[in-house]
Order: C-alpha cells, then structure tokens, then sequence
C-alpha cells in the first residue's frame, strides 16, 4: 500500500490529532511509501505565505523531509481531465484540484488518506482511507 496525503490530513498531523497521528506512525513503521501530492503542497505552501504560523510552518518542512512532494506528469493531467469529462456527462462535479488529487493518487496507485471522504468518492477505482476516524471498541 501506498499513501498520499490530503490537505485537511496534514493539518490534522500538524495539530496533533490522535488518531491521525498514530495511523502515520503506523505506516512509517511498517515502512510505507508516504507522499504529498504536488496540489496538496500548492495549498499548504499558500496557506502558509498567506498567514504567519511559522511552528505549523516548520513542522510541514519536516514532513516533506519524510514525506517528498509528488510530480505531476502530462498524463496525470490527461487522466484528470478523463475523470472529469466522464463525472461531467453522469452530472457529478469534483472540485479540480481534488480532481487532480486523484489522478495524482491513481496513476501513481496511491490511497488517498483524506477526511472528505465525499469529495473523492464518485471516482472510479480511487482507494481512499480517514484516518481520523476512530475504530469503535467494543
């Protein structure tokens, strides 16, 4: 298994959450490939020049040394605009850059880890995972 990582689940790394945080740590350990799609970085870096969070800032540093910024290629483009020309004729719409999230993730076989679940889930054949739910005890 291969993982990219959404926006919203690196905020929710570099805020600590428990959940988040132990599924990473499990997946660093057990040796998976980790990566943060190009669009993913677009956003965190925009976020970042835009609002001074110079901790939140540092910490997203240390995770691209962990966890290297993916490249698009023409075809990941041209699988984006697949995806959408065919969500388009069934009526469904994906934002872009969660489209291209998920061309990205399919054409390198990555899940993508995400708690928008909705925003990815009328794409054929993407992987996804939350790891921001907390498994029920029984």
């Amino acid at each position: 298994m291969k993982y990219a990582l959404d926006t919203n689940t690196i905020i929710m790394l570099l805020q600590g959450n428990p959940a988040v945080c132990a599924k990473f740590d499990a997946a660093v350990e057990r040796g998976v490939e980790i990566v943060i799609p190009p669009l993913v970085h677009y956003e965190m870096r925009r976020g970042f020049l835009c609002k001074s969070a110079p901790k939140k800032e540092n910490s997203y540093r240390m995770l691209t040394e962990q966890c290297p910024v993916g490249g698009m290629t023409g075809e990941d483009l041209e699988l984006g605009a697949a995806i959408y020309a065919k969500l388009y004729k069934a009526g469904l719409t994906v934002e872009d850059a969660d489209l291209l999230i998920a061309a990205f993730c399919l054409a390198g076989g990555y899940t993508v880890v995400t708690n928008n679940t909705r925003h990815f889930e009328v794409i054929a054949g993407l992987l996804i995972e939350d790891w921001s739910e907390i498994p029920q005890t029984k």
